[in-house]
């Protein structure tokens, strides 16, 4: 049934390709904090090398994973087989953020398509890859993509989205440092504290 993997092959390279989406979870080290569950999708995640993923983290309503990863790194990212042979394979490891200030973030961005609007990059090095069965996992067909978040991005503008992560993605639900950036440019960096 469960198989462990030492690296990512070309069989297993193939396999996260096929997926239309994936999952990413991450919790902050204190037990009373929220868990975060965030399903991926918009061709969003490749594999830079043999036990590294990096994926492309879209603005969105909140930056959970951002700030977890910032104050413990722990992450792990899920996909699963909706159509074909049942499979699920779970990347543990440490996640890194990038954010467009950073330097390697410019040289990963040519890695995805101009749409979505990009807040960061997350960099997973890899400390554990495992498969199981997926036998419980329903089959699904995939449409399409829905274009409402690119839809949205448009109508905002960049200026609209430097504005709507300046408002929502400094902190996560817990109060932890999320997106640097906003921070940095802040004429009143008491706001927020």
């Amino acid at each position: 049934m469960g198989k462990s993997h030492e690296q990512i092959d070309a069989t297993l390279d193939a396999f996260i390709r096929a997926q239309q989406m994936f999952f990413v979870a991450t919790a902050p080290l204190d037990t009373g904090g929220n868990v975060n569950l965030s399903p991926k999708g918009l061709d969003t995640l490749r594999v830079l090398e043999p036990r590294t993923l990096v994926y492309l983290d879209y603005v969105g309503s909140g930056a959970e994973t951002i700030a977890h990863l910032r104050e413990n790194g722990r992450i792990v990212v899920m996909l699963c087989a909706f159509q074909g042979a049942p499979r699920i394979v779970r990347f543990h490891g440490r996640g890194q953020v990038l954010e467009p200030q950073d330097g390697e973030f410019n040289q990963l961005r040519t890695l995805f398509s101009a749409e979505p609007a990009a807040r960061a990059i997350i960099r997973l090095s890899i400390t554990r890859i495992a498969d199981s069965c997926g036998y419980g996992v329903p089959r699904y067909e995939f449409e399409g993509y829905r274009s409402q978040l690119s839809d949205w991005g448009a109508r905002k503008g960049v200026q609209g989205l430097l504005e709507y992560q300046d408002d929502n993605n400094r902190v996560s639900l817990d109060g932890l440092p999320a997106l640097r950036w906003p921070e940095a440019n802040d004429p009143d960096p008491d706001r927020n504290g």
